[in-house]
């Protein structure tokens, strides 16, 4: 496959999964409302939807150590996660959530399951298929990709829930998760050679405190970054009464930011080195966070959750390459797998934290508790780096 179409492959099917995260954090809380139920069912959903990002490391494991039948190892598994996906959006409207609640949360948690498999697949073929020198640019089209559905299925979805029904914009997002399919099975494994084969003895990297540190770091930039996203849109319901499509609208905002600072921060990393550019991450995402309660009008909104977004993808794309960066050959998807589960907890952590504090203490106070967390982040650094600019790879 020719290196643009690659690039386009990779990029595509991190749209679909940002079309599916720009409900889950932004939207998911507005379905929910419409049915009777408040902040702290939606940040349970959003929980119980990530456990599967959590257990990853099986499906990494499943990746490097199986290939499907002749298949590949990598390929008839991200075919297999997004029809999963598809499926379960389609089934979505099928279930009432405020009569059959958990039974609308194992639907969450297949769709999931679904996307976890793709996604940890997805990138161990990144691992497997990236030089060194491209693994900067590998991230931006990933991030930007999934920013990108982000951007564009929020404001699409908006739209059509506001014209049509909730029915109309899960179909929609069915649609979206299946346009990679084309390109990956026209996609082309290549073999792999010896040393990059698994094997358990490579998984004593994580007994490096460096490597132990990245995760911990993970999850809490996770905790810290979906926690708040979670809460944009009910805030601003809250205080401005605005409405599912101006609800779109500003997802799209955030997206639009998040696709800003993967750009950037991708460039910057390459250019000032990992070290430096995590503490202007650190920085960036206090001020990003921090910023929500100060909106007071409404046109100060779209200014501030670009802020946020641009945060966002940032501080994202800066992390991946650092794990990219540190992940063993031998267990590429595996150990790539283990450090996003870890972020992935705190994922939902996060969600399950923002809407129960949320619901506590209110918005304001919430915002400021999360981004005052990012100070935690400093000790994490300098047990990353060790005095060094750039973490070795493996």
């Amino acid at each position: 496959m020719k290196k643009h179409n690659r690039y386009l492959m990779f990029a595509l099917l991190y749209f679909a999964q940002g079309s599916i995260m720009a409900f889950l954090t932004a939207l998911n809380a507005l379905y929910l409302h419409s049915f009777g139920l408040g902040m702290t069912e939606a940040g349970l959903i959003g929980t119980i939807g990530l456990i599967p990002f959590v257990i990853k490391i099986f499906l990494g494991i499943l990746s490097d150590k199986v290939n499907f039948f002749g298949f590949g190892f990598r390929k008839p598994y991200i075919i297999l996660g997004l029809i999963i996906q598809a499926g379960a959006l389609l089934a979505v409207p099928l279930i009432n959530p405020g009569t059959h609640f958990y039974l609308y949360a194992l639907l969450a948690f297949i769709m999931m399951m679904g996307m976890a498999l793709y996604d940890t697949c997805t990138d161990g073929l990144a691992l497997d298929s990236t030089p060194e020198e491209e693994e900067g640019i590998i991230q931006g089209f990933m991030v930007g990709g999934r920013a990108a559905g982000m951007v564009i299925s929020s404001a699409l979805l908006g739209i059509i829930v506001q014209n049509f029904s909730w029915t109309a914009g899960f179909v929609f997002l069915s649609v979206i998760t299946l346009i990679p399919l084309l390109l990956v099975v026209n996609y082309r494994e290549s073999e792999r050679s010896p040393e990059a084969r698994f094997q358990w003895s490579a998984f004593k990297s994580f007994n490096q405190k460096h490597v132990i540190a990245l995760g911990l770091l993970g999850a809490l930039y996770s905790l810290i970054i979906n926690g708040a996203n979670q809460l944009v849109n009910p805030f601003l319901v809250e205080r401005f009464a605005i409405n599912f499509a101006t609800a779109g609208y500003i997802a799209t905002v955030v997206g639009l930011g998040i696709i800003f600072g993967g750009l950037l921060g991708g460039k910057i990393t390459n250019v000032i080195g990992q070290k430096r550019s995590l503490q202007i991450a650190l920085v960036v995402s206090l001020l990003g966070v921090g910023l929500l309660p100060a909106i007071s009008q409404p046109w100060m909104a779209w200014l501030i959750v670009f802020v946020f977004g641009f945060s966002f993808g940032f501080y994202e794309t800066i992390y991946f390459a650092i794990s990219m960066r540190i992940t063993d050959s031998r267990i590429a998807a595996t150990m790539f797998s283990i450090l996003m589960a870890v972020a992935n907890i705190g994922t939902g952590i996060g969600l399950g934290l923002s809407g129960f504090l949320s619901e506590s203490v209110g918005f304001t106070y919430t915002f400021f508790i999360i981004a005052a967390l990012n100070f935690l982040t400093l000790p994490l650094i300098r047990i990353i780096f060790q005095g060094k600019d750039t973490i070795p790879k493996l």
